[in-house]
């Protein structure tokens, strides 16, 4: 359904409501004279006081007294808060009272999200009191007579209007406590409370929504805000949060009719614990969150978790091809002298972390004009793969013996090998962190996740250590030089390990280009194809002519045009939509039982109490290939999940999605695989998985899930149709 319609179908859907409640209103529900409670269709309405009996100086109480409705509920039905949501009115109450009193308007306790279908209604399940302020004058004698016609309407799968006459009379007295109070006392616990002084809500634009801070001074888990206002936010996407130190940030979604941005945000946000303030948040930008003794402990806890993925990062299958260059470059500089070898090793080094700043600052540069992305987001791009692509091939080329331009190839040419292979040495450490970049090693998803929502500095720190751990073992080894002597002697033989090395490399881009197909389409495709024969034609020239200035001229003309190849292609050729805008039908195997990733499938399922087991994974992304075909797709794993009723959800971010963005962020990640199980609790917290999984791991997370059926909660739950 477009834009459009939606709007249509939601202004006709509050008309209808509007036109059955006048319809109603001419005679179709009840009317009682002179009692407190009438029994109605799926409710029962009462008026209620605080006291039972009024004090002839009430109206000089520093506390007034208050009378208020009661709605007592069916199972399942519902009445609303003064924004309704999507549909429904809040509600309302006419007086009739005698001279000198008068009662205040309704007053409405933090409500609920209560989800109908694909829509999200706000307000109260079971019971509800709205009580409102009274205020009676010393003039009365011996009561003061209250009225009150009411009007509201109840709903579940249908909605039903309804009115009622209820009227008291509370005698003139102490003015003591009636049986009510305790309603009372318990509603103005759950009233919301104004920020304190030194607490504070800003807002913040980011494509399609807001971000919401809400900076209390501590750390907030959980929170839900409820605008005062319709047609500002998507009522029934989820509201991702982020806590921090001093609060938390709550990710909304635009309601798809916003034509302009609000100067506000107002409303109420509801804390994990029941408390509840208002707010009225002004546009600006979110301060960094404060660093504590105790967050500065977490910082150090993970820029070791950095260090150590580092570390375990060399052994992942994205940094195969440059273990195998860099294995050989140490077996030819054995020999070489223990200065050389440290200055190599550090060249390494320092292209490896030079990398890590540059990705480093374009996040938090994105991060700061509201966009969220997360490790390996230069894989969404199927010109960067392209362009990778070509690289691996043309260094593949020279290992394979086509030409000889040396190991500094995978910077920028021959040219790079006269600095005594110090310019090669540190392409080849930008070499190692690009080709990283498609992993997640143990440890490492938690550390980036947390780097990304932190200051600069603290993600700077975390990224360094990351770096450092990548570039460890190959700096452990230019800094002991006598540990290089376990390694074979130079001889023939290197020759041929040379050309060895190329295979992996060819692999790699096979697999390159597969991806690229993923990202661009089948027709685009052709202008990769094309590069890699250019490519070929460049290395026999340089190879056929080597060291001449012609053939090295006519070589790099063959180069740039290579390059631009796949670039035309994928502008030229767009990929077809089902490419471009919904990747996920690559990963929706219904044969299996997964299904495409939105928010709304999640918060949907959760609220018929299924579980919720999403795979946030990506093409780019080797181990997520390889726990995917290893662990998950094995027959005991998938038998468990379906037997356990386990809703099945891939995430596919192999191109760039904000929902999903969102969703890894309120996980406290920002990179594939994640693995989250939700439990069949709505609004529950997910439980994150190892990045590398295992039979065991999956089976040990179900245990603790209780089976459930499908059709639990079917009775305030359309059925799922995945959409995207």
């Amino acid at each position: 359904m477009n834009t459009r319609s939606n709007a249509g179908f939601r202004c006709r859907l509050r008309l209808l409501f509007a036109l059955v409640l006048v319809i109603a209103t001419a005679g179709f529900c009840v009317r009682a004279d002179a009692q407190t409670s009438v029994e109605a269709r799926h409710l029962k309405v009462s008026l209620v006081a605080d006291h039972a009996s009024v004090s002839p100086d009430a109206a000089h109480t520093a506390v007034p007294p208050h009378v208020g409705l009661l709605f007592d509920l069916e199972p399942g039905w519902h009445v609303y808060w003064t924004n309704a949501g999507d549909s429904g009115e809040p509600p309302a109450v006419k007086w009739t009272l005698p001279d000198g009193v008068t009662v205040g308007p309704l007053q409405f306790p933090a409500p609920k999200r209560l989800p109908l279908g694909p829509l999200m209604d706000f307000g109260y399940e079971t019971q509800v009191l709205f009580p409102a302020e009274l205020h009676a004058a010393g003039n009365a004698t011996t009561s003061v007579p209250i009225a009150a016609d009411v009007n509201w309407l109840v709903c579940r799968q249908a909605c039903i209007p309804g009115k009622a006459h209820l009227a008291m009379a509370l005698p003139v007295g102490s003015g003591g406590a009636s049986a009510a109070a305790p309603l009372f006392t318990k509603t103005f616990a759950a009233m919301p409370k104004v920020l304190p002084a030194r607490a504070k809500a800003i807002f913040t634009r980011v494509p399609n929504g807001f971000q919401l801070a809400v900076l209390t001074g501590k750390r907030l888990e959980g929170a839900q805000f409820f605008p005062a206002d319709q047609s500002v936010i998507a009522n029934a996407a989820p509201q991702p949060v982020t806590p921090r130190g001093d609060g938390a940030v709550i990710a909304l979604k635009q309601d798809e009719n916003l034509q302009k941005s609000p100067a506000t945000l107002s409303g109420i946000v509801l804390l994990a614990d029941g408390t509840s303030y208002m707010v009225r948040a002004e546009q600006g930008t979110i301060p960094a969150p404060p660093l504590s003794v105790s967050a500065g402990a977490s910082v150090l806890r993970y820029v070791g978790f950095a260090l150590i993925g580092g570390v375990l990062l060399n052994l992942m299958p994205c940094v195969f091809p440059v273990l195998f260059i860099k294995a050989l470059a140490l077996v030819q500089s054995s020999t070489s002298e223990r200065r050389a070898m440290r200055v190599q090793g550090l060249a390494y080094t320092l292209g490896i972390l030079v990398s890590f700043w540059i990705v480093v600052g374009v996040l938090l540069a994105l991060r700061a004009g509201g966009r969220g992305l997360g490790w390996g987001f230069q894989f969404q791009s199927p010109v960067f793969v392209a362009m990778i692509a070509l690289l691996l091939f043309f260094l593949a080329l020279s290992l394979a013996g086509m030409f000889e331009i040396g190991l500094s190839v995978t910077s920028a040419g021959s040219s790079l090998a006269n600095k005594h292979g110090l310019a090669g040495s540190f392409f080849t450490g930008v070499l190692a962190m690009v080709v990283a970049t498609p992993c997640a090693a143990p440890f490492l998803g938690a550390a980036i996740g947390f780097a990304l929502v932190q200051s600069a500095v603290v993600a700077f720190a975390v990224f360094t250590a990351l770096g450092v751990g990548l570039a460890l073992p190959y700096l452990l080894l230019a800094f002991q030089p006598a540990w290089t002597k376990l390694l074979p002697k130079p001889g023939a033989w290197m020759e041929l390990l040379k050309q060895a090395t190329a295979v992996p490399i060819f692999g790699t881009v096979i697999w390159l280009v597969w991806l690229f197909a993923q990202l661009a389409g089948a027709t685009a495709l052709i202008g990769l194809l094309t590069a890699f024969l250019l490519l070929g034609i460049a290395g026999w020239v340089l190879g056929r002519w080597p060291a001449r200035l012609p053939a090295t001229a006519t070589a790099v003309a063959i180069l740039v045009l290579a390059v631009v190849a796949p670039v035309y292609a994928v502008r030229t050729f767009p990929a077809p939509q089902s490419v471009a805008f919904g990747v996920n039908v690559y990963h929706a195997d219904h044969t299996r039982g997964w299904q495409p990733f939105t928010p709304e499938v999640v918060a949907q399922y959760q609220a018929q109490g299924r579980p919720v087991f999403v795979d946030f994974t990506a093409d780019w992304c080797l181990s997520c290939q390889v726990n995917e075909r290893v662990v998950l797709e094995r027959p005991e794993v998938l038998g468990k999940l379906q037997d356990g009723k386990i809703a099945l959800v891939r995430a596919d971010w192999t191109r760039h999605d904000e929902d999903i963005a969102r969703a890894l962020a309120t996980l406290g990640r920002s990179s594939v695989p994640t693995y989250a199980l939700y439990p069949g609790t709505p609004g529950a917290p997910a439980r994150v998985l190892p990045e590398v999984l295992t039979t065991n791991t999956v089976l040990e997370a179900l245990k603790g899930l209780p089976n459930s059926s499908t059709d639990a909660g079917s009775s305030r739950t359309a059925s799922l149709v995945p959409s995207r």
